[in-house]
């Protein structure tokens, strides 16, 4: 077909915008003339200032769930936003707890994602808790496995927010942060690869924060705060061309703040 006809989809539990095109992000419950349950759309645009249409799942480095979740909308900086705080438990115990908050009408192979996060320590963390949050991509295996130890499977970056501005420059340098879950975490490549998966980006705990992830192919780079040039930039991505969800991303012991989401 030469010509591809313009599609609405209406998702009554999201307030976005969906416009048909020609990236690799699509949109689930809607007919695509080339394929029977998905509809290739250009645009996905999320105030999240509604849980709605999020799946919220933790999981540690054991694939078993964090200690304690909360997940809500809340009133942060002005703005009605969503709230997801990851507690990791009584100071001198780790999980390596990681939360999920999957987009389910999104599926995002190329493209660009961005969004406006504000993370710190919750109250209550341990001193080496640096406030954890990002942006996951290509999830893959969301759903629940029974007896499984490996977890979700995912590409993301995410941000350190207590680094950004901290008085050692060794812990500047692990500003900003690439993994790829389960098998490629952020000790594995800091052994295997310093300095290659992470690099120093200006940060201000609490503050929001705009960040943009472009991704083509095996190739993806990170942008913070309007920035013409990536502060991250990752040639090889651990999970190849692959496509799947992306999800709102908080680590261990983070009290984090989600809004505008956009998915192009």
């Amino acid at each position: 077909m030469n010509r591809l006809r313009q599609v609405s989809v209406a998702i009554p539990f999201l307030t976005c915008l969906l416009v048909t095109g020609g990236k690799s992000v699509h949109a689930y419950g809607a007919r695509d003339f080339r394929d029977d349950h998905k509809t290739q759309i250009q645009g996905l645009a999320l105030p999240l200032n509604s849980m709605d249409g999020l799946e919220v799942k933790g999981i540690d480095d054991a694939g078993g769930e964090p200690v304690k979740i909360q997940s809500e909308v809340a009133s942060y900086r002005g703005r009605r936003a969503v709230r997801i705080v990851n507690d990791d438990g009584p100071a001198g115990t780790v999980s390596g707890g990681q939360v999920l908050a999957i987009v389910k009408a999104s599926d995002f192979k190329d493209g660009t994602i961005e969004a406006e996060v504000a993370g710190f320590p919750r109250q209550g963390a341990k001193p080496s808790t640096r406030g954890f949050i990002g942006i996951a991509f290509r999830v893959q295996d969301h759903g629940s496995r029974q007896g499984s130890r490996r977890g979700s499977q995912y590409e993301a970056f995410y941000l350190r927010m207590t680094n950004g501005r901290a008085d050692d420059q060794l812990q500047r340098n692990h500003s900003a942060q690439y993994v790829s879950q389960p098998d490629y975490p952020w000790n594995r490549l800091r052994e295997e690869n310093p300095g290659v998966y992470e690099s120093y980006v200006d940060l201000v705990a609490g503050a929001w924060t705009r960040i943009k992830i472009v991704v083509s192919g095996r190739r993806a780079q990170l942008y913070v705060n309007g920035a013409d040039q990536p502060c991250l930039i990752v040639n090889d991505l651990k999970l190849g061309e692959t496509h799947g969800p992306v999800a709102l991303w908080t680590g261990s012991d983070t009290e984090a703040y989600f809004s505008n989401l956009t998915i192009r």
